[in-house]
């Protein structure tokens, strides 16, 4: 019973945030269905999660989780693609780039279910319905929010060419797509070479998190691209959630304090670790931010 109230409780938020910012993104965007696209959007999210977790819930597997979570942003797209009033190129540009990072993300996490057969996140809740649930819904609102400044530049009522904020932005996107691709594949041959040791080369040189640096800065840049769109205070703090969401979860969530413990167990006993730590910037390569 503990189980179900708590998931009534967090789905029950997470709607309503969900079709909150998703009516926020409105006041400009095209509509589908009779429906502005960003509203859709959100629906579709949260359809193609549920559809994923049935299945899953019934055969107690984690192993369509991260599927579902790429088709959530490929669908979010296809959606915004749909209600454009046309396809110009400032249209499909944002489209294009979050399927490219969607792409990407998916094709690793799919690839890395499959090669350890099991997620230890959900070894507690996947026998458990009422919070497993919880997990499909929180990807659903992940999807629908980090993608929500795509949707309004895809689905925006209005015409327009590429201004220069946008072009800035895209650029962001691109140095953030770049330096996160490159500290990935830069981790994955100092596994293969070196297994069981940690990274102190290339990238990793100057962050311990040079990834993630990556994935804030090209979401951030999308945010930044809207800006010729976004009008009206609850459209800017809307499409704001974007990157600050990515940021919270990466910061302070399951990306870099998971990692830092669990490096810290692994070679906290470790002087030359410890003097990697203690000398490289967490995040930003920046000397006057903190380390730590």
């Amino acid at each position: 019973m503990r189980d179900l109230l708590r998931a009534i409780v967090v789905l029950s938020v997470t709607l309503v945030v969900a079709a909150a910012t998703a009516w926020a993104a409105s006041a400009h965007s095209a509509t589908l269905l009779g429906l502005p696209a960003p509203l859709v959007a959100a629906a579709v999210a949260f359809a193609v999660n549920l559809a994923g977790f049935v299945p899953a819930a019934l055969l107690r597997t984690e192993r369509f989780y991260d599927a579902t979570g790429t088709l959530s942003f490929l669908a979010v797209l296809a959606v915004a693609l749909a209600a454009a009033p046309s396809w110009s190129l400032p249209r499909v540009l944002p489209a294009l780039l979050v399927a490219v990072w969607t792409l990407r993300l998916g094709s690793f996490l799919v690839a890395r279910i499959r090669r350890a057969s099991k997620d230890g996140r959900f070894d507690e809740i996947k026998g458990r319905p009422a919070r497993f649930l919880v997990a499909w819904a929180l990807q659903a609102l992940w999807a629908q929010l980090t993608s929500l400044p795509a949707v309004m530049l895809v689905s925006a009522r209005e015409e327009r060419t590429l201004s220069a904020i946008e072009l800035a932005g895209y650029a962001l996107w691109v140095v953030g797509f770049v330096l996160e691709l490159v500290a990935d594949r830069q981790k994955s041959a100092h596994a293969r070479k070196a297994p069981g040791t940690f990274i102190t080369s290339g990238l990793w040189r100057f962050s311990r998190h040079p990834n993630y640096l990556g994935e804030i800065a090209l979401w951030l840049g999308l945010f930044i691209a809207g800006a010729a769109i976004y009008q009206g205070p609850l459209a800017w703090i809307a499409a704001a959630l974007s990157p600050v969401l990515v940021f919270v979860l990466l910061r302070f969530v399951s990306g870099i304090p998971l990692l830092e413990a669990r490096a810290d167990q692994r070679w906290g006993a470790d002087p030359a670790y410890r003097a990697y730590r203690d000398s490289t910037s967490l995040l930003v390569p920046l000397p006057l931010l903190s380390r730590r």
